[in-house]
Order: C-alpha cells, then structure tokens, then sequence
C-alpha cells in the first residue's frame, strides 16, 4: 500500500474520531432553561423562553420534578408529572440524545407559581367548557333556524302553487267570461242567432245544426238554463211585430225541445220583446234584417259556478 494511501486512511479514523468526541461532548453538556410552558403534549413539552424563543422539552422516567420552597429555595418535593401543565413558570435542566432532542434531566418550580397555573387553567377550563356550550347551543338554534327555513321554503311553494292554480281557475272563467260574456246573475256560455224573413216565423233549415250544436254544449255545463228572446223589426203594427217577435221564439223553442232534447226544466220561458232593443237601422233594409231575429243563449248561474 503506497504512503498516500495510508495517510487518506490516518485522516479518515481521525476526522472520525473528532466528530465522535464532540457528538460526545454535546450530549454530555447540561442546558439549562428559565421560562413558562406553553403547551403539554405527552411526553414533550414546549417552554417559552422569551417573547420570541420557544424549547422544546422530553421528558422521561428518569426526570426528576421538584417543587422547591422556603426562604432559601431548599426544600424539595417530589411531584408527579401531572403537576407539568400549560403557564407554569418552571426552571429545567437536560442534555441532548443522539437524536439531538433535549431530553430533561429535572425540571424545578414553586407551589406558588403551581398555584397561580392551576388558577389559570381551571378559569382556562371553565372558559372552554362555556365555549363548548355555547356551541352546542349556537349549532341546536342553527339547526333549529335551518329547519324552520326549509319548513316556510315549503310552505310557501305549498301557497305559491294554490295562488297558482287560484290564478289559473281566475283566467279559466275570466276568458270564458270574455268569450262568452255575463248577465248581472249568469255567464253566458255559448249563443247562436236565428234570421227571419220579412213577416216569416219559420225557422230556416239553416240555423238547424247550429242549434242542435248549441243544445250539445249546453249539456256539458253544470245548471245549465237556456233562454230564448224573439225580435222584429219596426216595419209593420206593433201587435204585429210583437206576435212575430213571439211566434219566432216558440219556433226555435220547439227545435230545441224536440231534436235538441233539451228538458222543459232547463228551458225559460221564451220572450218575445217585438219591436225592442233594435240593433240594425230599420230606415235600411240591411238594418230591418238585422232585427228579425230570435237570440239564443246557454246560461250559467253564477252560484253554481262557483263565483
């Protein structure tokens, strides 16, 4: 082996056994720490040292706890490590392990300081059991709170949909009332008008379908009542016009009754108004046309409907 070589080696086992006389050398020196513990967890505690340096502490079987008294500090009594608890002032000794953990050797502090820390975390206690229940209660009124929300969302849906379908009941009869229009105590559900000629009473064939028509519908609403009212136009003596006005009427009544099938119960009693309530210009022949008419309307009374 050459010289080199061997002094590579010689430096080697010596760097080695420096950094083995310092690691030894660490771990046998006492640190020793002033401060309060900040927080316990275990077997580890954290001391504040200061505002801005915190120690991390082991404990272990083998360290010993002391509460010191007297004038001089000289009394000792051994403690359980219970006593160790968060804002303790407490003054601790240890040395490094081979992981570099501080591990405490004792750890000293005064009944009066133990007292003072014990104040603190019963307050400390009695404050987090407060929390505790005014969280519970703050979660109990919210789901309180959160049901009674979800109870009116469904309450008013429940009123949204029975004002809906209220609405849409309102729109039914306002636009058959439109479509058909209303007396003062009925709706008027359907109509049809009947022509006559110039001193004729004789229904034309015409005007057959549309009444049998009408009679159809007229059975589908509920308390139905059909009125028929005969006209004339002014052309002629009143008696005259009144008892065309009249015959006109009968005569469309009859073809309701006989192949509209309508009951006698559900029909009123023609009207006859002659010469009244003209709607075209007897000085016209288009007008006096207009007035030869019989009007025929199915009817619902208005209690019954509902309204």
């Amino acid at each position: 082996m050459s010289r080199s070589s061997l002094y590579k080696i010689a430096s080697r086992m010596t760097l080695s056994v420096v950094v083995l006389a310092f690691s030894a050398v660490m771990a046998a020196q006492v640190v020793k720490i002033e401060g309060m513990i900040k927080s316990r967890n275990g077997d580890e505690m954290i001391v504040q040292v200061n505002e801005l340096a915190e120690q991390p502490m082991l404990l272990s079987d083998q360290t010993k706890v002391e509460q010191v008294g007297g004038l001089f500090k000289a009394s000792r009594t051994q403690m359980s490590m219970a006593a160790l608890i968060p804002g303790l002032k407490v003054k601790a000794e240890g040395t490094y392990n081979d992981q570099r953990h501080l591990v405490a050797t004792s750890v000293k502090f005064s009944g009066d300081d133990l007292e003072q820390a014990q104040a603190i975390q019963a307050g400390t206690h009695e404050v987090r059991v407060q929390a505790e229940q005014n969280q519970a209660e703050l979660e109990k009124q919210n789901a309180e709170l959160k049901a009674q929300n979800e109870a009116l969302q469904q309450q008013q849906a429940q009123l949204s949909e029975q004002q809906a379908k209220i609405a849409a009941n309102k729109a039914a009869i306002a636009a058959n009332t439109a479509r058909f229009g209303q007396l003062d105590d009925y709706y008027i559900w359907d109509e049809v008008t009947v022509y006559f000629g110039n001193g004729q009473v004789k229904v034309d064939p015409q005007y057959n379908a549309q009444l049998l028509a009408l009679a159809e519908k007229a059975k589908t609403v509920n308390g139905y009542m059909i009125e028929v009212i005969g006209y004339a136009s002014s052309a002629g003596s009143v008696s005259l016009n009144q008892k065309l006005s009249e015959d006109r009427a009968s005569n469309v009544t009859n073809i309701l009754l006989q192949q509209g099938h309508i009951p006698l119960t559900r029909m009123l009693a023609p009207g006859a108004m002659g010469e009244n309530r003209q709607v075209g210009n007897d000085k016209t022949a288009e007008g006096q046309a207009e007035n030869r008419r019989v009007v025929v309307r199915v009817l619902q009374n208005k209690a019954i409907a509902g309204v």
